[in-house]
């Protein structure tokens, strides 16, 4: 919503609406998350799930975003869709196949950060398959299910958003700070 409406606003005021852009969502960190929870629980049916359910729930706003008259609108001026990006889709968790994140999000306008060792596995063994839309069975109801144990999907994404402006700011910082020094050893 905020990427179009500054697209907007930049119609509004005769730019180029030829903008490169991402939302990123983390991927493998929620299952982290999520599957303590869930051992917590007892429920371990659902480990391994509740990351690429919560990914193709997104996937499905981002078609619903991306589509439709406020959307054709843009795209006829000249406006990119603002590209759906996985991060964190190295698997942490062992008991999972190396390339589980890759696999089951594959689709049109995705970027994945993918690290180097997921990517390696991936062409080695991945599956090269569209994999999003979604499936007939709705990734809805594994988050249902979680609601239903009392475990609140909203904080843990909330949790790990924070978690990541405040990574990024701090590496942004660093970046300030070490341009920085370098001008000043420059100048000196």
């Amino acid at each position: 919503e905020a990427y179009l409406a500054g697209v907007e606003q930049l119609a509004a005021r005769g730019g180029n609406l030829n903008v490169a852009s991402v939302a990123s969502f983390f991927i493998s960190r929620v299952d982290s998350i999520v599957d303590d929870e869930l051992e917590k629980a007892g429920v371990l049916e659902l480990q391994g799930k509740i990351a690429i359910a919560n990914a193709k729930i997104v996937y499905q706003r981002f078609g619903q975003i991306f589509s439709g008259d406020r959307w054709d609108k843009l795209a006829r001026a000249g406006a990119q869709v603002q590209r759906v990006l996985w991060a964190s889709t190295g698997t942490k968790n062992p008991a999972y196949p190396d390339t589980l994140y890759m696999d089951e999000l594959i689709g049109k306008d995705t970027v994945n950060t993918v690290p180097p060792a997921t990517l390696t596995a991936f062409m080695d063994h991945g599956a090269v398959a569209s994999t999003l839309p979604l499936e007939a069975n709705s990734p809805q109801q594994y988050i249902d299910q979680l609601q239903e144990l009392g475990i609140d999907i909203d904080a843990i994404t909330e949790q790990l958003q924070k978690q990541g402006l405040d990574a990024f700011s701090e590496s942004f910082e660093n970046l300030i700070n070490a341009i920085s020094e370098k001008l000043a050893k420059i100048k000196a």
